[in-house]
Formats: C-alpha cells, structure tokens, sequence
C-alpha cells in the first residue's frame, strides 16, 4: 500500500481507523503503518488509552510497541476519569502541539465521549487535527472518530428498531458512521439500523486487524487481513424506521454495499468503491513473514517477549475484548431468564445486551 503524505497543505491530517485486535506480534502491519505515516524513526506519537478499563497498562503497552517499531519519541497522555480529563487541557495541548500521531486505544467508546466531551482535551485533537496530525483509533478509539458515534448496539444481520443507540463523537469522520469488530461481531445490523435513522450517512464496518485509511482528499484505502463494508443509503427510497415498533425488523430499499479487501479504494465524496490498481499483488501474511531477513524475525519476537515479562498489565489490556464477550452473553442471559418483553423472553432489543465497542 502507497504510503500517504503526512500533511497535505491546508487539509485535515489522515485517519486510520482499525476494527480492533490488530496484530501486535508478528508483522504488525497496521502498527507499522501508522508509525511510517507519523514520520517513521522521526515520529512523535501521543497514546489516549482513556477507553481501556485498565488505561494505564493499555496506554504503556501501545507506548512499548511503537518504541520497538523504532519511533522518535512516544508519550501516554493519562485520562482516566472526566475530572483528569478537565484539568488536562494544558498538558493535551503541550503533548499534541508538537505530535505528528495520536493513537486512540480500544475499550468503550462512551468511556471517551463520556470522559472527553466537550473539554480542551477534545478541542486540542480536533484543532491538531484539523492542522494535519495523524489520529489514528482501534475498536472504540475507531468508533470515536464519527460525528455520529454508535454508541451501543446489538448483534445480527437483520436492522431492528432500537437496535443501536447513537452519541456524538469526537467529529474527524464527520460523514462517517464507523463501527469496528464487524465480522466477528456480526454487526451489519446495527450499522444498517444507524443509516435508517440518518440516511445521508456513509456506514464503515470495518473487521479486525484490519484498516480503513483516510487521507486528506476522502479517499479511503484498506490495509490489512480482512475488509472493509462500506454501506451508502443516501439514496434508500424506503424505511420504516420511523414506524417500527421495538425490535422489530425494519425495511431498508435501495441501499447499496461494497465490501473492499486489502488494495480497494473508496472516494467518499462521489460514493464510489475502486479496485485495485491493475497488477497489484495480494501477499498472504504467511508469506510475507517467512520473507523477512532472519534480523526483522528476530525483532518480532521481542513484544512477545516484553509481553511475558509484563505479564499483568499486558494480561489485563488483553482480556478486554473477552470480558466484553463474556458480560454480552451474561447479561443476554439474565435477561432472556428474566423474560423481559413479550414473547418468549421478550424481543431481540429485550432480550440482549447493549454493547458499545
């Protein structure tokens, strides 16, 4: 994939928003990217871990992998409550003036709108932004980057009624409606529930380990193992969105998707998916590890390594994705058992919980 230049005069800097779990260990080609993006050996990176319930060992994790990428410098910018969030405001600034990348973390996107809104911390990213710095976001820290942030939301391929719950974002992505663990997650629904309530949105359902990378133009390009669902309902000619009832299905016609793999392009100004370039070359990940010299396999051993050394706090910002798995299906559970709603156990909206990243 072609690198993208750091700043294009006058423009917004790029985006990268991942649908979580990216690879850390071996080729870590989404980290990588990120770091070439942000100046490469020059890069001076700001990690926002305040998603993560454990932001302390995710925000120096991340700072870990990006020193073993080689980067410049790499500073935690610590937020864990709203009251550090408002009194942070000359530090996120200090941190940011001079940051050619900021990498939000995974967690739960109401953590960061909840803990960061309307605050000089947001109004520091949003203005570096806009003067051209690269923000990047994994899971929630993807979701953030929306206008129109999906907030909490269910399971299922089917759009139902009040299925999902929208909040503000931190705005970067403002005609984007992201959502990230998609495939995994089985979350077409959701984002399809999104666009009936607002049609003029572009959804994003991005898979993990992979990427959706924006440049300053609005083109988007996909970079990593999975791909990239693009959802354009500007020109659905009917929903039922608005009649309803709770956990019903809901009627969308006229909706176009593109789903796009490593190499695909999609202009999101005129709505329109590319191939890519003629004679580009799809390399399995397998392959292209067993073709690094001996002295890179070597390097990739190292996280792993450093991993095992800090073994709890590493343990603890992995265990994330999995707690969340595990309070979905309790909670669905105990609801289901309690028999909320009609029916047996209720409708789909009663019976399941609400989950946000």
């Amino acid at each position: 994939m072609e690198m993208l230049p750091l700043q294009a005069a006058g423009k917004p800097g790029p985006l990268i928003a991942i649908g979580g779990a990216e690879d850390k260990v071996r080729e870590r080609t989404i980290l990588r990217y990120f770091l070439e993006v942000a100046g490469g050996s020059d890069a001076s990176v700001v990690v926002l871990a305040t998603a993560s319930e454990v932001p302390e060992a995710a925000g120096e994790r991340y700072a870990d992998l990006f020193y073993a990428l080689n980067a410049d410098s790499v500073e935690v910018l610590r937020i864990a409550t709203r009251e550090d969030a408002l009194v942070a405001g000359a530090e996120a600034h200090d941190l940011l003036e001079y940051a050619t990348g900021l990498f939000i973390t995974g967690g739960g996107q109401l953590r960061l709108s909840s803990l960061l809104g309307g605050t000089q911390v947001a109004a520091a990213i949003q203005a570096r932004h806009a003067a051209g710095m690269l923000v990047a976001g994994t899971s929630a820290g993807a979701a953030f980057l929306s206008r129109h942030m999906i907030a909490l939301g269910d399971t299922g391929a089917t759009p139902r009624r009040r299925l999902v719950h929208l909040a503000p974002g931190l705005g970067l992505a403002p005609d984007l409606v992201i959502d990230q663990h998609f495939r995994r997650r089985d979350r077409l629904g959701r984002l399809l529930t999104a666009l009936s309530y607002n049609p003029g949105l572009l959804g994003v359902g991005i898979d993990e380990d992979t990427a959706a990378v924006i440049d300053s133009e609005g083109i988007l390009r996909v970079l990593g193992a999975g791909a990239v669902t693009v959802v354009d309902s500007r020109d659905m000619r009917y929903t039922d969105s608005h009649a309803a009832h709770r956990g019903q299905p809901l009627a969308m016609l006229g909706v176009k998707l593109d789903v796009l793999s490593s190499g695909c392009r999609y202009d999101i100004e005129r709505r329109v998916a590319h191939p890519p370039p003629q004679g580009a070359v799809r390399l399995d990940p397998l392959e292209a590890l067993q073709s690094l010299p001996a002295s890179e396999l070597a390097e990739l051993a190292e996280p792993a390594a450093a991993a095992a050394g800090a073994a709890a706090g590493a343990a603890a910002a992995e265990r994330e994705d999995a707690l969340e798995v595990d309070a979905e299906a309790e909670s669905a559970a105990e609801r289901a058992g309690a028999g909320i709603g009609s029916g047996a156990g209720g409708t789909l909206a009663d019976r399941t919980a609400d989950r946000g990243d």
